[in-house]
C-alpha cells in the first residue's frame, strides 16, 4: 500500500513537472512575468491630456484625423464590463467619441444626434468606414456597453449592442442612424463594419456576461467567438471555440484578423460563402495582445502588454503604470522567409508606462509618419514620430 501511495505520489509530481514545462511556464511568460522592459521609439512623443480612457482609436488616413472612444480612467475602473467590473450605481454611461487633429493639436467632442440616450453610451469597440457612395460621408460602429434595465450589473451584465452613426470627415456630429441588438452580441469587444454602413463583424470577448466560469478561460477554455450582423438579416456567429478574442482588423483583402488577449496570439480567418469564417493560420506572439489595426502599407500593428499582471495592477490602483509595447507585422522578404518564417514580427514601441501606461490600441500613420496610443484607463494619448 506504502508502495502503490509512493508510485501515485512520484506519477503526480511529474504530472505536475510536465504541466509547468509545457503549459504554465509558457502561460506565465506571456503575461511577462520574466520579461525584462527595453524602452524603444519612445524618445520624440507627446502627450494629449485633454483625451483619457479612450479603448479604441481609429485612423481616418485621407484627412489624417484620429477617432476615439474614451470616457475617463474613474468610470473605467466602475464599469468595464470586458473585466467583470459592474457597478452601473457609479456611472453616468455618458461616453463620448472625439477626434483630435493632430496638425493642429485641436480636440473636438462629436455631439449625438437623434441617439436614444435612456440606457446612454459606455464606449469600447470602434470602427470608422468611409461610404462607398461617398468616401466624405463616413459611417460609424460603435460597441456600447449600456446600463441594464432588466437586474443589476453584477448579476446580468451589461446590455451590449453596437451602435451605427452616420459623419462627415471633419464633421462635428455623430447622426444615429441603428442600434443593433441581438443575443449573438453577448460581450461585445471589438467591431469591424462595411462601406454601406449595413453590416459588421465583432469579437466577443468571452462566453457568459458573468460567472465563475470566466476565469476558465483565463485558464484556456476555448469559448469565444466572431459574430456577424446585417441590418436585415441579423446576427449569427462567423466562428465559436476561439480563446480571448479581443482586437479585430480586417485588411483590403478582406481577410480578417482576430487577437488572442490571453494567450498571446492573433488568429488569421477567412470569409466563406455565408459570411462564416475559417481559420488559415496563427500568429504566435511573445506577450498578451488588445486592439488591432492595420495602416496604409498593408503592415498589422498590435498593442502589446509586455507585463499583463502590471496591467492589471494599474487597473486597481491608478497611482500605478503598467509598460506598454507597439508590435509591427509584416511580411517577411529577407532571408528568414527562405527558412519559414513567413512573417516579421518588430516591436516598434516600448515604453515602462511612464509616457505610455496600459496601452490597448495602436495605430500607425504611414502618410505622416505617427504613431498613436491609447489605453481604456490611460490618463492621456500619446503621440510619437517615427520613422
Amino acid at each position: 500500500m506504502a508502495r502503490a501511495g509512493l508510485t501515485f505520489f512520484a506519477l503526480f509530481t511529474i504530472l505536475i513537472a510536465v504541466y509547468f514545462e509545457f503549459s504554465l511556464k509558457a502561460r506565465l511568460s506571456s503575461l511577462g512575468v520574466w520579461r525584462k522592459v527595453e524602452p524603444v521609439g519612445n524618445q520624440n512623443c507627446n502627450k494629449v491630456e485633454t483625451l483619457q480612457a479612450c479603448e479604441k482609436i481609429v485612423l481616418h488616413p485621407p484627412s489624417g484625423l484620429l477617432y476615439l472612444a474614451c470616457a475617463t480612467p474613474a468610470k473605467r475602473r466602475h464599469w468595464l464590463p470586458a473585466l467583470e467590473v459592474l457597478q452601473e450605481d457609479k456611472v453616468a454611461f455618458d461616453d463620448y467619441i472625439a477626434t483630435y487633429d493632430p496638425a493642429t493639436g485641436a480636440v473636438t467632442r462629436l455631439t449625438f444626434s437623434g441617439f436614444p440616450t435612456s440606457q446612454g453610451y459606455s464606449s469600447h469597440g470602434l470602427d470608422i468606414v468611409p461610404s462607398a457612395a461617398n468616401p466624405r460621408e463616413l459611417f460609424v460602429y460603435a460597441i456600447n456597453h449600456r446600463k441594464p434595465v432588466n437586474g443589476q450589473g453584477k448579476l446580468v451584465g451589461a446590455d451590449s449592442v453596437v451602435e451605427i452613426f452616420k459623419t462627415t470627415v471633419g464633421g462635428n456630429t455623430l447622426t444615429h442612424v441603428r442600434t443593433i441588438e441581438s443575443p449573438i452580441i453577448d460581450t461585445p469587444n471589438d467591431v469591424v463594419g462595411s462601406s454601406d454602413g449595413r453590416s459588421f463583424y465583432f469579437t466577443n470577448d468571452h462566453g457568459v456576461k458573468v460567472g465563475f466560469t470566466r476565469l476558465l478561460e483565463f485558464l484556456g477554455l476555448a469559448r469565444t467567438s466572431v459574430g456577424y450582423c446585417h441590418v436585415d438579416d441579423g446576427c449569427k456567429i462567423a466562428m465559436a471555440g476561439l480563446p480571448g478574442s479581443n482586437g479585430i482588423a480586417r485588411a483590403q483583402n478582406g481577410t480578417i484578423y482576430v487577437a488572442n488577449s490571453k494567450f498571446g496570439q492573433i488568429r488569421v480567418l477567412e470569409e466563406q460563402n455565408g459570411h462564416s469564417l475559417v481559420l488559415t493560420d496563427i500568429i504566435a506572439l511573445d506577450r498578451l495582445v488588445d486592439n488591432l489595426s492595420i495602416d496604409t502599407n498593408g503592415a498589422l500593428w498590435a498593442a502589446g502588454f509586455p507585463d499583463g499582471l502590471a496591467f492589471i495592477s494599474a487597473y486597481h490602483n491608478s497611482e500605478k503604470v503598467a509598460p506598454s509595447s507597439a508590435l509591427r507585422i509584416t511580411k517577411n522578404t529577407g532571408n528568414k522567409a527562405f527558412f519559414g518564417e513567413k512573417l516579421k514580427v518588430e516591436k516598434v514601441f516600448e515604453d515602462d508606462g511612464t509616457l505610455a501606461s496600459a496601452i490597448t490600441s495602436v495605430v500607425h500613420d504611414a502618410r505622416r509618419n505617427l504613431l498613436f496610443l491609447s489605453g481604456v484607463f490611460s490618463d492621456h494619448l500619446t503621440v510619437c514620430k517615427v520613422d
